[in-house]
């Protein structure tokens, strides 16, 4: 059952937006009140909803990706701010000599969203992030913890009980790849689900690189139900129970999304 979404830009950039303006950047704010003049680059940026409402309150903001479609794309919905100087936006990899070279020491705010869940070197990124940062600087991470309920992003089955089976993505990978063959997945769908199996993230492992990489956590948020939830099913963002939220490893089986604001130490 995918998702209208997943094949309509607009209407995914749409919605990135409004999630962006009503979560993502109020928490932000915990730790940046004050967003106008703010130095923002946003990594796996897509379409660029993100950055929108950032931009919308004066914050300088750099979009990088590695897909140059999906960056003109973002331009297509904000050429605009490139054309006044607020916004860059980027087809290249991070890692690149030249990209440090000219943005190391560069941002306050650095956003990973939707996107360490897919990276296939964590602890490498994360380490890296520290360079690009300015000395107040923080990066903030959102991302569905991989043992929840459809952590493995099953919900791009084209097939409508694949998609709401809940920890289907949990079965060895052999029996998960049948599994998704067997139901008539296509091999783009199975061979990208293979590769979210491979670098889905847990709390408790994003928090261990966090502490082995230097920073501390400034801002953390647990939501029982994903703020984006809204979009794809019509329920409305709840933050996860505080009891639940205490316990380590079983919150991850029962929490749906994370939000955190992590700085070097």
């Amino acid at each position: 059952m995918s998702l209208e979404h997943h094949k309509n830009a607009t209407l995914r950039y749409q919605q990135q937006v409004d999630n962006s303006r009503e979560y993502v950047m109020t928490f932000i704010q915990q730790e940046f009140p004050q967003l106008e003049g703010l130095r923002v680059m946003e990594v796996g940026c897509g379409e660029g909803g993100v950055l929108t409402p950032l931009l919308e309150k004066g914050c300088q903001c750099v979009g990088v990706d590695l897909s140059p479609d999906r960056i003109e794309l973002a331009r297509s919905f904000l050429g605009k701010y490139e054309t006044t100087g607020q916004l860059k936006l980027i087809a290249k990899n991070i890692y690149d000599v030249d990209f440090l070279g000219e943005f190391r020491n560069s941002f306050d705010v650095i956003i990973l969203k939707d996107a360490i869940e897919h990276i296939p070197d964590q602890e490498k990124i994360v380490g890296h992030l520290k360079q690009l940062l300015t000395p107040r600087g923080q990066v903030y991470f959102g991302f569905p913890p991989w043992y929840m309920p459809h952590g493995g992003h099953q919900q791009i089955c084209h097939n409508k009980f694949l998609s709401m089976v809940p920890y289907i993505h949990l079965l060895p990978r052999p029996i998960y790849k049948g599994v998704l063959k067997m139901f008539g997945e296509e091999n783009d769908i199975v061979n990208e689900l293979m590769d979210v199996k491979s670098t889905g993230i847990s709390i408790e492992r994003f928090e261990r690189i966090v502490k082995r990489q230097g920073y501390k956590i400034t801002q953390r948020r647990f939501y029982l139900i994903n703020p984006i939830y809204k979009y794809k099913f019509n329920v409305s963002a709840r933050e996860q129970w505080k009891a639940i939220s205490a316990i380590p490893y079983v919150r991850d089986f029962v929490t749906t999304c994370m939000y955190y604001m992590i700085k070097p130490e």
